[in-house]
């Protein structure tokens, strides 16, 4: 997922002229005119991101992306301004060698755009002198400062003139593709004549039999990746289109150019289709409709089955967000974005809500100038996605904005999923809460973010960073660019890089990088071969330094590391290898001891994200490594599908059965290829009322969710407690069926599962915004999560109530246990809450039963009910013993506090006796122990009982204790501070004196009494009537 971090940087080709404090100026229609037409109308990057081309009604200009500077302006005469029309629209070919400008009158106005390799623009050279202190932000600017930037000439090439109108074009590798308004027909313009000397094709709409009649195109987006393009016609349906090849034996006249197959046809004119975008990594089409809804596609194939996967709803209403602009999927897939007229929100690539702008205050957005708050008319990508390129209506502006990313998304491994370690441009985030104490709680102090700078000089010379990875303990990262790698310390704080850069050059990290210890694997492509590279951490980066090098016949895919010393390497020929990595004093090296053969089952390797693998346990203790491969099951992660392959017997061989075990992945994480994150079995186990009634044979199950697989669906985060209930499922017909997984809901995006504390980590973002200053900033938060309830719950829900005593006993010494085995009676209590189940039906006599068995039992109902409407009071007791024997309890063993919450209970049940001698006995024990705060709790409680005083001084009496200030003419309710009704207020300011409270006798009456009571104690049912998160 992508976060926004930081404030926007404004940049602008053309001044703005302002007027000054008195209002005066010369010719104020003339400056209205200039000022817009330096508007930015339109704005296109390269396929490679580096340039970026803008432009205005008159101007084209070219910008290079990292930095953002212009390099080269092409500006249009009055003649032709007038001839033509001014500018509409750009389009950039994807080698950004020839950039395409619509004109208002049908024109296309293309230039080439020549990159002079040796000439330079912008180089500062310093002179030799004093040198100063320098952070590495200096570092890199001097750096790119000493590179200078490359010059780009703007070379006018020619005038298409389209008589029939254009009402969208697409600028491709080998022809630009026009959309005609009168008559409707789809134009092909080739840059340069074919080999027959013709440079153009025409096929109307209406000939095209897979597209509606009498419909034309609107809107075009084309992805090179896969090959397709959408098309939005003027009745709102959206069409999957491709390019057909020529057949031999067809004619000209008869040639049908495109092929196609519609798949959003609209039930309503708000659902009518005006954007689109293509996720070319995860096969996604994105649809935005007219009323602000998108519509998420699957394109399964390229013969039309395009299903329905899932909506996003706009995070405010359509009167706040106005219609969608634009829409854009990030380089890697996984964020989209989409500009609406009055801001912009993110998604991640299964519908997560991301950062918006709708939260921002208008006023003083205006106040202080900044569009990028208020409207979106373009959206682009660049440096990879690790910025986010705005323009807004009215602006003469280009606003960038940084992104952070998960660094999952560049690599795949399992030390990213496991700390939350965040990749910028520039910079690496890491999150150290994971180093804190396991009873420590989760923080969320500015303080745990440790920003670490890429080394500037590799960061000048290989930008931008393609991916990252950082080691399960933490202390070291690597990172890998266009060419070579660098790695760093987190204690050392120190980087290495390679001294030589034609060494640096020689080679591209390609098909990942993991830590094993201080050792550094990577995938490695030289120009001759593929290889596996071992680097250390104690010695320097050179050819030299290498530990040990491994030859693959082809290039890798994915790798990960799996149990202690296994790494798994799958490659694009289909084949997944094995390695142990054989570690000794003298040297490391990899030894390849099996290798599977994947032919057949998995159709596409380019599109496998993840692998990893699940051994018997058998196997981890004590089998031989070479045959890891016959036992192993095999969990691929393809595009969006968890995939396992279960070994199964056969007579020739080995066979593998594939299955799909969940869908819309986004990540998903083994614990068992975490480590033993929480205590192993064979500890020592502090004792409790929970640990001392079970057998040992059960004490000392494996129960600690080391073997739980854990993924994120968009929707919630899901997990199955033990990944052998995956392999031990019995098959059906048409598939096995899997338990469910336990979901788990947040409201931001999960991270990372710290399952050491019980809790799923995230990121949330926040819109900052003051009158003292004059910028708007995008921060991000901490947030968490208890999972534990929602696991608790599956194993009652199961019947395994000796399972869900284990698990909690490992978490018991965590300070927030008891708030958590709290939320475990919320969540069951707020579903059975209104439904009709019998005693064997409801899972709340388990759930009772099990909370039961901890210290705290008595203090989690009375939580419990704090926390809750009184209507639900009749469902929780119905399975508790009797208020009465719970405020008994609470006394016997002293919980004070505790007691007085039943008496509340008591008090609503209507079991209170009138005498109300369960609180003069509370009182007493209180007075015993010196809780003089109880005491006016529990005194202010009888004065609401009774607003006369009586039961009050005869509370008091029977304690020995006088009646408070009554010889002085102070009243018992004004020492107390009970708050007067209005109508001794009243009484009070005509005489002195309140007047006698009536006393209700039943009905109505009895019931506001009773309500009276808990909302003038200190007792306090309802003063905090959330939920617990």
């Amino acid at each position: 997922m992508y976060w926004p971090m930081g404030a926007p940087q404004s940049y602008s080709a053309n001044k703005r002229r302002r007027k000054d404090h008195k209002g005066y100026e010369d010719d104020e229609h003339k400056e209205a005119e200039d000022e817009a037409s330096g508007f930015i109308l339109g704005l296109r990057t390269s396929r490679s991101g580096h340039l970026i081309a803008t432009i205005t009604t008159t101007t084209l200009t070219i910008w290079q992306a990292s930095p953002i500077v212009v390099l080269a302006v092409a500006r249009r005469s009055a003649s032709s301004i007038r001839s033509y029309g001014p500018n509409v629209a750009v389009f950039l070919r994807p080698d950004a060698s020839i950039a395409v400008v619509q004109t208002s009158n049908g024109f296309l106005v293309t230039y080439s755009l020549i990159v002079d390799p040796s000439a330079r623009v912008y180089q500062q050279i310093r002179e030799g002198g004093k040198h100063h202190k320098s952070t590495e932000a200096d570092r890199l600017i001097l750096e790119q400062e000493r590179a200078g930037l490359r010059e780009v000439n703007i070379k006018f090439r020619m005038v298409i003139r389209v008589d029939a109108g254009i009402a969208a074009a697409l600028a491709q590798d080998n022809e630009v593709i026009v959309a005609t308004q009168k008559p409707a027909a789809v134009q092909c313009i080739r840059w340069t004549p074919d080999d027959a000397g013709k440079q153009t094709s025409t096929e109307l709409t209406g000939r095209m039999a897979w597209m509606q009649k009498g419909s034309s195109i609107v809107a075009m987006v084309y992805d090179r990746a896969m090959s397709l393009a959408v098309w939005i016609a003027s009745d709102g349906r959206a069409y999957a289109v491709q390019r057909r090849p020529k057949a031999h034996n067809e004619s000209d006249e008869n040639q049908s150019l495109f092929r196609g197959y519609g798949f959003h046809d609209p039930e309503s004119d708000d659902l009518k289709a005006t954007k689109a975008a293509i996720n070319a990594r995860f096969s996604l089409l994105a649809i935005g409709c007219q009323k602000g809804e998108i519509h998420i596609y699957t394109a399964r194939d390229y013969a039309g089955s395009i299903p329905l996967s899932y909506k996003l709803v706009a995070p405010a209403s359509f009167a706040t967000t106005g219609p969608i602009i634009c829409l854009s999927y990030s380089p890697d897939g996984y964020c989209l974005v989409a500009g609406y007229e009055h801001g912009w929100a993110l998604w991640s690539v299964f519908g997560k809500p991301g950062a918006n702008s709708f939260g921002a205050d208008v006023k003083i957005s205006e106040s202080n100038d900044e569009r990028w708050l208020m409207g979106a008319s373009n959206i682009n990508w660049t440096n990879g996605g690790s910025g986010l390129l705005l323009t807004c209506p009215n602006d003469n502006r280009l606003w960038a904005l940084e992104m952070v990313k998960s660094a999952v998304t560049s690599c795949f491994s399992s030390a990213n999923i496991s700390r939350t370690f965040l990749l910028s441009s520039s910079n690496l985030i890491i999150y150290r809460g994971f180093n804190l104490p396991s009873t420590a709680p989760i923080s969320a102090d500015a303080s745990l973010w440790q920003h670490v700078a890429i080394a500037p000089v590799y960061l000048a010379n290989q930008r931008p960073i393609r991916s990252a990875v950082i080691s399960h303990d933490g202390r070291y990262i690597a990172v890998a660019g266009r060419r070579g790698l660098a790695h760093y310390s987190v204690s050392s704080g120190r980087w290495k890089i390679f001294d030589n850069s034609e060494a640096e050059n020689a080679f591209v990290v390609r098909g990942g990088m993991c830590w094993y210890q201080h050792v550094l694997i990577a995938a490695v492509e030289t120009d001759e071969s593929y290889e596996l590279r071992l680097y250390s951490r104690e010695l320097g980066l050179d050819t030299n330094s290498l530990l040990h090098t491994e030859h693959l016949p082809s290039a890798a895919v994915v790798m990960s590391m799996t149990g202690q010393d296994s790494l798994l390497v799958y490659t694009y020929d289909n084949i997944l290898y094995h390695y142990i990595v054989n570690a000794s004093n003298a040297a490391v090296a990899l030894v390849q001891v099996g290798q599977l053969a994947l032919n057949g089952i998995v159709r596409a390797p380019a599109r496998v994200r993840a692998v990893t693998w699940i051994l018997p346990d058998f196997q981890l203790r004590d089998g031989d490594p070479s045959q890891d491969v016959a036992h192993a099951s095999v969990l691929f992660l393809v595009d969006a599908k968890l995939v396992l392959l279960q070994s199964s017997s056969a007579d020739g061989g080995p066979k593998y059965d594939m299955r799909i075990v969940a869908h819309n992945v986004e990540y998903f994480s083994l614990m068992r290829d975490q480590g033993t994150l929480i205590m192993s079995p064979g500890q020592s186990l502090p004792g409790s009322p929970v640990s001392e009634n079970l057998p040992t044979s059960v004490l000392y199950a494996d129960r600690s969710l080391k073997d739980s697989l854990w993924y994120f669906d968009g929707e919630s985060i899901r997990c199955w407690v033990d990944v052998k209930d995956i392999l031990e499922s019995t098959p059906t017909e048409n598939e096995r069926d899997f338990p469910q997984p336990v979901p788990i809901s947040t409201d931001f995006y999960p991270t990372s599962v710290m399952l050491d504390k019980g809790v799923v980590l995230g990121l949330d973002t926040e819109l900052i915004q003051r009158w003292d200053v004059h910028f708007a900033f995008v921060r991000h938060t901490i947030r968490t999560q208890i999972f534990l309830p929602h696991v608790l719950r599956q194993y009652l829900s199961n019947g395994d109530s000796a399972g869900a005593s284990i698990l909690a006993l490992r978490y018991q010494e965590l300070p927030y246990f008891s708030h958590a085995l709290e939320v475990l009676l919320h969540i069951v209590l707020d579903d059975e809450v209104d439904t009709d189940l019998d005693t064997e039906g409801s899972l709340m006599p388990s759930v009772v039963s099990f909370l039961s068995a901890f210290p705290d039992y008595l203090d989690i109902v009375v939580q419990c009910t704090r926390k809750t409407e009184v209507r639900s009071w009749h469902t929780l007791f119905a399975y508790l013993p009797p208020p009465q024997q719970l405020f008994e309890d609470s006394l016997e063993k002293g919980l004070l506090k505790t007691a007085g919450g039943y008496l509340l209970v008591l008090h609503t049940f209507q079991e209170l006796d009138t005498s109300s001698e369960q609180c003069i006995r509370l009182l007493q024990k209180a007075k015993d122990v010196g809780d003089w705060d109880l005491c006016k709790e529990l005194a202010r409680f009888l004065m609401a009982l009774d607003a006369s005083g009586d039961t009050l001084r005869e509370a008091l009496g029977r304690m020995n204790l006088k009646a408070p200030g009554e010889a002085n003419g102070v009243s018992i309710k004004m020492r107390l501070g009970t708050p007067r009704t209005a109508m001794e207020q009243k009484h009070h300011q005509l005489n002195g004196k309140p007047p006698e409270a009536p006393r209700p006798v039943g009905g109505e009456g009895q019931e506001s009494n009773r309500q009276s009571a808990l909302s003038q104690t200190g007792l306090g049912i309802f003063e905090d009537p959330s939920r617990p998160n």
